[in-house]
């Protein structure tokens, strides 16, 4: 399973969006450097608020571009950064992986899969209505999150859009993810 970086993103301060860059650069342990959401432990403020010592498992974020492509299809136009991603991809079921999945980004950087990002309703004050479309329901009734997966940083570089993203799954029985 192989795909494309298309655009990378971050933020020194706390906002909703996230202006594209022409290269980000991942830290080992800590996240996006410069990013607000970048460190060892939790930086989002609501996570903040409850517990501010807990492992920070969101230090980058991750959407398939092909999301953008289904809210448009669906009347909402959304590009990269814009729902607080750093990393936009192609050509990778981003959601389908399993916990623990590697992602190798470029030559060097590696990103290990935590979890789903669960969105916020700062979505629908981003674009009334966009909170439905990222939330759907499974044929079982539960919750579908596709506003992309969060992942630690387990080895640094730099991430520029072009660059390959090559995935690594764990040793087996896989796990799938859920709302970190």
């Amino acid at each position: 399973m192989d795909g494309r970086v298309t655009a990378v993103s971050s933020n020194g301060v706390y906002s909703f969006t996230k202006p594209n860059r022409e290269s980000v650069t991942l830290v080992a342990g800590f996240g996006v450097e410069g990013d607000v959401h970048g460190g060892a432990t939790v930086k989002h403020r609501f996570r903040m608020a409850k517990d501010p010592s807990q492992p920070n498992l969101r230090q980058v974020h991750l959407i398939h571009g092909e999301l953008f492509d289904e809210l448009r299809a669906a009347g909402f136009e959304v590009a990269a950064g814009q729902l607080g991603e750093n990393v936009t991809t192609r050509g990778i079921d981003l959601l389908g992986l399993p916990t623990g999945a590697r992602l190798l980004l470029g030559d060097e950087a590696v990103v290990e899969v935590t979890g789903l990002r669960n969105p916020c309703a700062q979505i629908d004050g981003f674009k009334k209505g966009l909170l439905k479309e990222v939330v759907g329901r499974g044929s079982d009734g539960r919750p579908r999150f596709r506003s992309g997966i969060m992942g630690v940083v387990v080895a640094g570089g730099v991430v520029r859009p072009g660059d390959s993203v090559r995935v690594g799954l764990p040793g087996g029985p896989h796990r799938a993810l859920e709302v970190v």
